[in-house]
């Protein structure tokens, strides 16, 4: 295969955690600086001005005559995740004043239309542009003509950089990566049935009908125009070639890197932790009392109600409680961001006032939620959480609360990040209706933690092949068939798991949660990367 000498790789989530590409740039970025040594480049936009980026470690010594010279406004350093890869944050606030000549030139060359932008639109273009001149100066400056140069692309946030590149250096082999694709995405939040009639929707009359023509046109026309066109799922695929009319050269599925995961009497403390904070917080607003052996279940991700299948996981739960077999107690998380507002200040008190987990024994008003939104009467999961008369009443045998901030260590509740969080669950359960990948039930089985997930989900499809049948829950992951029409069904397959799981012996649980963390290891990038370099070999030889 022919190697690149340097790489640049944009995206809008460089040093900006937003989504789930977050994860896969920066646990990727190690495996590629070891290769790479410095020679890959990520950028990324300046969202922070003033503000100092958490993500991010100034370095004026880095590529230090550069930024004396260049007229962009730009803060050079290293991306703060393992393998410290040089990083550049750019200023895209100056292009706007040229926004219109710049969508004139790309219709002019690339047929892009951006006549029906609106939202994130122009934000994200102006970014990609001005990566793409990041990438055109360093060219020059590191005079890189006679190396094998790489840029990619993620997501159509960045296309218009891509095809820059295109235009102005074709010596640099592009790659375009869509994690999703826009109008895809778009039909399926739309409540309109995505997979039944894949082969019969018209990616461009589909997106001038769901008012989507702009992003759908600059992601059809890198896809058709970069070296190498990439997803990250055979899923994504088949809607790229459907929607976007163009099969992909390769699919990058998504790895990860388990440096995060602790190890033993470490794991143990820390998961001993996670469920004392959970279980005393549910107690602080519920006042139920909850056993050692309370079954903890979530499920997390972004606010895509169907699409993440938030809708079907909160069905279930509400089966489960009515269903007799069910042989443990069961707390289940929704852990998704909302138009938050406060923490609860009367559920702070009463965590500071515990002096254990089961203190309370009365429950506080709205004992479903755990902080305060904006917008609560118009919030999708309490609208159907009061729909079914889930108020987590003493009766119930399965409590649900709605945690609707992100877990970064600073939410005001439980102040824990994230992945300290999921290591103190039993199950995950993440039910996707539209999900290309699925970070999340990845780094469930990672900690240990099986989890129940769908067909209709990139990582569902890849467990499957890697038993070569539907994956079950005692194989650490269990694949629901999920379709357009069968949701009842998926509610009912959800239920009747966590019932079976409840069941089990210790024996049982310690057996599923190895299978879980052994197929995880699977996933790792260096099971992985291999994808990449083939997609570098196939953009360095059509360029």
């Amino acid at each position: 295969m022919v190697k690149p000498d340097y790489i640049f790789e944009s995206s809008w989530e460089v040093c900006n955690k937003v989504g789930g590409i977050y994860t896969v740039l920066s646990t990727r970025a190690k495996t590629l600086q070891e290769e790479f040594s410095d020679k890959i480049i990520f950028i990324g936009p300046d969202c922070w001005g003033e503000k100092k980026c958490p993500f991010f470690i100034p370095d004026s010594s880095i590529l230090k005559e550069w930024q004396e010279s260049t007229t962009l406004k730009v803060k050079v350093g290293r991306w703060d995740i393992p393998g410290k890869p040089i990083s550049i944050l750019v200023d895209f606030t100056p292009f706007f004043a040229e926004k219109n000549t710049i969508y004139g030139n790309l219709w002019d060359y690339f047929q892009v239309d951006s006549l029906h932008a609106y939202g994130d639109y122009d934000e994200a273009s102006m970014f990609s542009y001005a990566a793409g001149l990041v990438v055109e100066s360093l060219y020059k400056f590191l005079k890189l003509e006679n190396q094998k140069v790489i840029y990619q692309a993620n997501e159509w946030m960045c296309g218009l950089g891509a095809l820059y590149i295109k235009k102005s250096i074709p010596e640099i082999g592009t790659i375009f990566t869509t994690h999703a694709t826009s109008i895809g995405r778009s039909i399926a939040g739309n409540n309109k049935p995505l997979y039944e009639y894949l082969w019969a929707y018209n990616g461009d009359q589909m997106a001038g009908e769901l008012n989507m023509q702009s992003k759908h046109s600059i992601e059809k026309q890198t896809a058709w125009n970069v070296n190498c066109f990439t997803t990250v799922s055979d899923i994504t695929a088949t809607e790229c070639k459907e929607l976007i009319d163009k099969p992909v050269d390769v699919v990058l599925p998504n790895g990860f890197e388990d440096d995060f995961v602790p190890k033993g009497a470490e794991f143990t403390k820390k998961r001993n932790a996670a469920r004392k904070a959970l279980l005393k917080l549910a107690n602080a607003l519920t006042g139920s009392q909850f056993p050692d052996d309370t079954l903890i279940v979530g499920t997390s991700g972004r606010y895509e109600f169907r699409n993440k299948g938030i809708d079907v996981f909160i069905e279930a739960m509400n089966r489960l409680n009515n269903d007799e077999k069910l042989q443990k107690p069961v707390l289940a998380f929704v852990e998704v961001p909302a138009w938050v507002g406060a923490p609860r200040q009367d559920i702070i008190e009463r965590l500071k006032k515990a002096k254990g987990v089961n203190t309370y024994d009365t429950p506080l008003y709205l004992p479903i939620i755990t902080h305060n939104l904006y917008n609560l009467s118009d919030d999708k999961v309490i609208n159907m959480m009061k729909c079914y008369g889930m108020t987590n009443s003493k009766e119930d045998k399965v409590k649900v609360i709605f945690i609707p901030s992100y877990l970064n260590g600073d939410d005001g509740i439980l102040n824990m990040p994230y992945y300290d969080v999921i290591i103190g669950k039993d199950l995950t359960v993440y039910p996707s209706y539209y999900e290309p990948w699925g970070y999340t039930p990845l780094e469930s089985v990672a900690f240990s933690v099986p989890c129940i997930t769908t067909d209709l989900a990139g990582f569902g499809v890849w467990a499957n092949t890697i038993k070569g049948a539907y994956s079950e829950i005692e194989d650490g992951v269990k694949t629901i068939h999920r379709t357009d029409y069968n949701y009842s069904e998926v509610a009912d397959a959800i239920k009747d798991t966590v019932t079976k799981y409840s069941g089990f012996t210790p024996a049982q649980i310690k057996k599923c949660r190895t299978k879980a963390s052994k197929l995880s290891k699977k996933a790792l990038w260096k099971e992985f990367i291999k994808y990449y370099y083939q997609a570098y070999d196939i953009a360095l030889r059509t360029k």
